[in-house]
């Protein structure tokens, strides 16, 4: 008992010093460290093995457990698909990457709040299984085939260049305006070139994804980000809620947001001026929770990625109180903005 002891605390005293120093700035290179030292125990099954502060908080799909709970008792071994979002200012990192769950591969979305080289917040989003619209594990394989993140997240932006986080987090929150009760009418800021991938799969840009009889004769994944928006398609998202920013990578101009979209299954088909019909939506009362990332250029959105899991009707993120977790006002939750 005393060897396994003095081996957890070896460990743990290990994992805290490849974060470095224990005071001053936790860069960029810090904050990933944490996300790999945090992987690694939970794939060891070992919460020792990682510096957790006091008080610590952990929440799995919304739903706030004990740590060493959840994923830490069916991962197995990470995957090849790997993309950090660090914030060094805020404290803030967050992971989109494939993982293994007792063989099976599944995508995840986490999220550490660092404070004073501990690990103080947790929050994760596992999306699971083949069926239902999230397909996390269909989703794994197609991002272990791609590898690695589209280039354009990993691309330092020239410091002259870069928008200040007010502008960032402005830019980034007209896409979940837009999406809202989408109406074609909105603020639409996207590059020409912009495409969405969730859950590994591409959204935008893809013509013949679907057949006219599916679709009623309407291909949404045909067109751009811009001209997705711009038809309407989206009126049945009746609520974008729970707009929580928690990570602006200032250096590659990246920002990113936990939230939820809401279908109340009350929308009704609408006919286009070219005579298509786009489709009612969900039938039945239906919620995403979703972690999407924006790379902004120019004050437009160039890059959408995200991860997301279907999740009770109304449900809340645990991070957040009812009435937060029901508005639609956007909230920056990484501290206050520098």
């Amino acid at each position: 008992m005393r060897a396994a002891l003095f081996s957890g605390f070896l460990l743990a005293a290990a994992a805290f010093a490849q974060s470095g120093n224990t005071t001053g700035p936790c860069g960029r290179a810090c904050l990933e460290g944490f996300v790999n030292q945090y992987l690694d125990a939970v794939v060891a099954h070992n919460l020792a093995s990682v510096p957790i502060a006091p008080g610590a908080r952990f929440t799995e799909n919304g739903q706030r457990l004990p740590l060493g709970d959840g994923l830490w008792n069916t991962m197995g071994a990470r995957g090849k698909y790997r993309l950090y979002v660090s914030d060094p200012r805020a404290g803030e990192v967050v992971f989109f990457g494939s993982v293994l769950e007792n063989g099976t591969p599944a995508l995840m979305a986490l999220r550490l709040k660092i404070e004073n080289r501990r690990i103080s917040e947790i929050e994760s989003i596992v999306a699971r299984g083949t069926g239902g619209g999230a397909r996390g594990e269909e989703g794994a394989r197609i991002l272990d085939g791609i590898g690695s993140p589209h280039p354009v997240f990993l691309e330092a932006v020239p410091e002259a260049k870069r928008a200040s986080r007010d502008e960032l987090l402005k830019t980034a929150n007209y896409y979940f305006s837009g999406i809202e009760k989408d109406d074609g009418k909105g603020i639409y800021p996207f590059t020409d070139d912009c495409n969405r991938l969730e859950n590994g799969r591409l959204t935008t840009n893809k013509p013949g994804q679907y057949s006219s009889s599916q679709k009623g004769g309407f291909d949404l994944t045909a067109l751009g980000c811009k001209a997705q928006l711009e038809t309407g398609f989206f009126h049945f998202v009746t609520r974008v809620r729970d707009r929580r920013f928690v990570a602006l990578d200032e250096e590659r101009q990246l920002a990113l947001a936990f939230v939820f979209f809401d279908h109340a299954g009350n929308a009704q088909p609408v006919t286009m001026p070219n005579g298509s019909v786009m489709p009612a939506g969900p039938l039945l009362p239906s919620t995403w929770e979703i972690a999407e990332l924006f790379r902004i250029e120019g004050g437009k959105i160039r890059r959408i990625e995200a991860v997301l899991d279907a999740c009770p009707y109304g449900m809340n993120s645990g991070w957040s109180n009812w009435e937060d977790g029901l508005s639609s006002r956007m909230r920056w939750a990484g501290g206050a903005l520098k």
